[in-house]
């Protein structure tokens, strides 16, 4: 099958892909998967996406089989003697011999390949070693798609390379290949399909790298990565606008970025006017496609419309029965919707499905269950059935472990499940609203006055009772603290502005008095930045934020933080000081 055909099937394969026909479009990439490098491609993202989304150990299995026989598929294809592992490989020192317009289209396959077998490989299991080996292919996939963006733009110069003499003779030929292929783009459809393999590859890993805190971020930059986020957008933003096969991963990355990425390890500032703009040519396109109506109620959730999102996620539930997984991520919008409004009793059927059917996390599940129960009064919790302190001694036993380290969130939970473990259990203040600011919901929910008052309510009721305790248990200054930085979190998105800064104060001046929730003292630290930064008090912020990342260390959500302080010097155009 030549590479025309290949991409057209492709396409067709995606097509029925977001029209939620998943075997069917499986079925029509199967029979090429050895033999073109498209459908190897497009049939084991299927796979890898699919094992992902279940995390059960068959499917991951299966993904990355798949994977390592279309990287088999794709090196069919590639140049023999020009295999581009790195910059300084990336044409030939013996032959002059020019890529040809399939070999060039091999090295994004195999790059892109490359790159989700090494996600994959970090889930695998706990072996340290596929954590390396995983680090390993990125660097790899990494340097082939700069040495193909390098071929797109034709910016070869000795500096890009460091180069020796033969690299500067690579460069050469390098040009006459981009010389060759430019001069018949006119022509050549593929050659769009090439740039678009750049674009999703380049942007993607520019955006993501630039995330990372500035320590980790300078290390990267130190052996060849690069973290620019505004070369990222501008990449995926390029590719999402073209009409190469790459245009729509590359919207959802994009989606993905603004609806997520940039909520959890951001300020929480998303940019919905262009998530929605990606969003609504694919909505008129696949209506009932689940993946676009699943988005379609993701942007809703973040707007404040909870209960048209609600609609929306029951909607794309019922548009599909083969893929689960995607119901099991409308179970938890919907819980956190239904959370959002205090309707704990509708919160808990879906924290009870999420338990029941899916794999992604059990620990988080579970504690996020006896969480929502812990919110309702006794008589309501007794028509579930459940038992709290049963559910929370549950937790320690589903930890699990990725490419060897617990999971951050998971290790929070245990560790707060704790206190059912002894005979005589110590009840947790508030829990879901705890996590609903570990996930940064605040951020959401303050875009509804009515409901972040409501919750400014549950957090004061249950201040007074605690403070009317006759007697005061060990955890009472850590409960103090956390019910202080969850009513400063209300009252900030209120416009309460100086009674959220004392509330906020009110926890940092108590943080020597914490026996086991320190995490509050620099997570609060931070809030105090960003509520100077609204103030547009821009030197107070920055002081804040730095103290918050520079005077604290190892606390639960450590590295949660430090991405938020990182995306919030960013917005303050400050260039991070290194971590001493």
């Amino acid at each position: 099958m030549d590479l025309k055909c290949a991409l057209e099937e492709c396409t067709m394969a995606l097509n029925l892909f977001l029209n939620n026909k998943f075997s069917e479009a499986l079925e029509l990439l199967r029979p090429w998967s050895k033999g073109s490098m498209y459908h190897a491609l497009g049939y084991s993202t299927i796979l890898v996406m699919q094992a992902a989304l279940t995390f059960e150990q068959q499917d991951i299995q299966i993904g990355l089989a798949t994977m390592k026989e279309a990287l088999q598929t794709c090196q069919k294809f590639r140049k023999r003697n020009t295999v581009v592992e790195s910059l300084s490989s990336l044409v030939s020192k013996q032959s002059s011999e020019q890529l040809s317009e399939e070999e060039m289209h091999a090295e994004i396959c195999y790059a892109e390949c490359l790159l989700q077998k090494a996600a994959l490989t970090f889930v695998q299991d706990e072996n340290m070693v596929n954590f390396i080996k995983g680090g390993l292919k990125i660097r790899t996939s990494y340097q082939i798609y700069k040495a193909c963006s390098l071929l797109k733009r034709g910016c070869f110069g000795a500096a890009s390379l460091r180069g020796t003499k033969e690299d500067c003779r690579g460069i050469r030929e390098c040009h006459q290949v981009l010389q060759m292929t430019q001069d018949s783009k006119s022509t050549n459809e593929t050659y769009y399909q090439f740039e678009g393999g750049v674009q999703l590859g380049i942007g993607t890993f520019n955006l993501m790298l630039s995330l990372l805190p500035g320590r980790i971020l300078r290390l990267l930059e130190f052996i060849g990565f690069s973290g620019n986020r505004e070369l990222g957008l501008q990449q995926l933003r390029e590719g999402a606008s073209g009409a190469s096969l790459r245009a729509i991963p590359c919207s959802l990355i994009l989606l993905q970025y603004h609806t997520y990425i940039s909520l959890i390890l951001g300020t929480g500032e998303s940019n919905l006017l262009e998530a929605e703009a990606l969003l609504q040519p694919y909505l008129q396109k696949f209506p009932k496609g689940a993946l676009i109506l699943f988005y379609d109620g993701r942007i809703d959730i973040l707007k404040g419309n909870f209960e048209k999102a609600q609609m929306t996620f029951q909607e794309c539930i019922a548009a599909q029965q083969e893929w689960k997984q995607i119901h099991h991520l409308c179970y938890w919008e919907l819980m956190w919707g239904y959370s959002f409004q205090q309707n704990w009793l509708q919160a808990y059927q879906y924290a009870d499905l999420l338990c029941k059917e899916s794999r992604w996390s059990k620990a988080i599940y579970v504690f996020q269950k006896a969480a929502i129960l812990c919110m309702l009064p006794d008589d309501d919790v007794k028509t579930t059935g459940e038992n709290i302190v049963a559910l929370f001694r549950q937790v320690e036993g589903l930890k699990q472990r990725i490419a060897g380290k617990s999971i951050p969130t998971e290790k929070l939970a245990v560790r707060k499940a704790r206190r059912y473990a002894g005979s005589q259990p110590v009840k947790l203040v508030v829990p879901a609203l705890e996590m609903m600011y570990i996930w940064n919901g605040f951020s959401i929910v303050g875009k509804r006055t009515d409901l972040t008052e409501n919750l400014l309510v549950t957090i004061e009721k249950e201040e007074t009772a605690l403070k009317n305790e006759p007697n005061h248990n060990e955890y009472y200054m850590d409960d103090i603290c956390l019910l202080q930085l969850l009513k400063g979190m209300c009252l900030k998105h209120l416009g309460r502005l100086l009674q959220a800064e004392l509330c906020f104060n009110q926890v940092i001046q108590s943080e020597k008095q914490l026996k086991y929730d320190n995490y509050l003292a620099p997570y609060t630290m931070y809030e105090l930045g960003l509520l100077y930064k609204e103030q547009d008090e821009r030197e107070k912020a920055i002081r804040f934020i730095e103290a918050a990342k520079n005077n604290y260390k190892e606390y639960s959500m450590e590295s949660r933080l430090h991405f938020r302080i990182h995306a919030a010097l960013n917005s303050l155009k400050v260039t991070p000081a290194p971590t001493p």
